[in-house]
């Protein structure tokens, strides 16, 4: 899949892209709305692409069994409409209206159009932003099913949605384009955690922004993360830059309350307020900060945090 550079005002908006994606690896890209809607509308080759816009409407006035069925129909596919009900999980809304449906439901039953899409390669915006948490987990289900016979790409703004549902993660924003580390490792595993508050000397993070050093108490940082070798010390939802490295900030940071939640991430756990389980092997802690923000919780630190917590 590949992407064309575009300028604006003589400014590189947008870089060219050129992606390689496999089938059994949902893709994700954090963007912005307007260079979501550039990358859609590159991607003109409708036997090749399906595309999947926020905010599409479903056909309100059918009930969910009829809608199914019209789908099966349309589409010429061999399937009974009671087996799909059962495996979308609305046997017991196969009655309902979709306007009466709630919202959540209500785009999830439209989110299942790219169940029955004949193309090889699935591009979603945004499928998440209007689904509450079980309508999220059924489609997630259905999406790494069909993820073993297609390609899919998810466009959003929202990092937790691409955290949830994707392997493969790239950022793309004025500073370019370029892949985030959430994967789990054998580092992960073989690493220690190292509490010894005895040797904590630093009170003060330094960091830097716009040329000006910046210095941080601890308490007010909420997280941490490498990009790209690239250490950013978040707080109240801007990011500074930092010289040391994450091993470094680490054994720094362990006496105030941090934590390696991940390889790329330290976490303030006094900022921790929720626990989020996608599936046995998917965790995220969601922060009390100033905005919604999640960070990922590798599989191998898991344990290693409710003994922490007391858990």
């Amino acid at each position: 899949m590949q992407f064309q550079s575009v300028y604006n005002d003589g400014e590189l908006f947008l870089p060219k892209i050129e992606l390689n994606m496999a089938c059994n690896q949902l893709l994700g890209i954090i963007t912005d709305l307007r260079r979501k809607r550039i990358l859609m509308n590159q991607l003109r080759d409708r036997s090749q692409y399906y595309i999947f816009r926020a905010q599409q409407n479903e056909y309100i006035h059918l009930t969910v069994e009829e809608l199914i069925t019209f789908l099966i129909n349309v589409t010429e596919r061999n399937e009974r409409a009671a087996l799909l009900l059962d495996y979308f999980a609305l046997k017991e809304d196969r009655k309902v209206k979709i306007k009466n449906l709630s919202p959540s439901k209500r785009m999830y039953v439209t989110l299942l159009r790219v169940y029955f899409a004949h193309q090889p390669t699935l591009v979603l915006e945004e499928p998440y932003f209007y689904l509450e948490e079980q309508d999220r987990r059924q489609f997630k289900r259905i999406l790494d099913d069909l993820s073993k016979e297609k390609q899919i790409l998810i466009l959003t703004s929202n990092f937790e949605d691409a955290l949830i549902s994707c392997d493969v993660i790239y950022r793309l924003n004025e500073l370019g384009f370029h892949p985030l580390d959430i994967q789990d490792s054998e580092e992960d595993q073989q690493e220690a955690q190292q509490q010894d508050s005895a040797n904590i000397t630093l009170q003060k993070i330094y960091t830097k922004r716009n040329g000006k050093v910046i210095l941080f108490n601890p308490p007010e940082i909420d997280f941490i993360e490498s990009v790209e070798g690239s250490i950013l010390v978040h707080v109240d939802g801007e990011n500074y830059d930092c010289a040391l490295t994450l091993t470094e900030l680490e054994q720094r940071l362990a006496g105030f309350g941090f934590f390696r939640c991940h390889r790329s991430y330290i976490v303030n756990l006094q900022k921790v307020r929720e626990i989020i389980t996608w599936t046995k092997n998917s965790y995220s802690l969601r922060l009390h900060t100033g905005k919604d923000t999640v960070v990922p919780l590798s599989r191998t630190k898991l344990q290693d945090l409710k003994a922490l917590l007391n858990l």
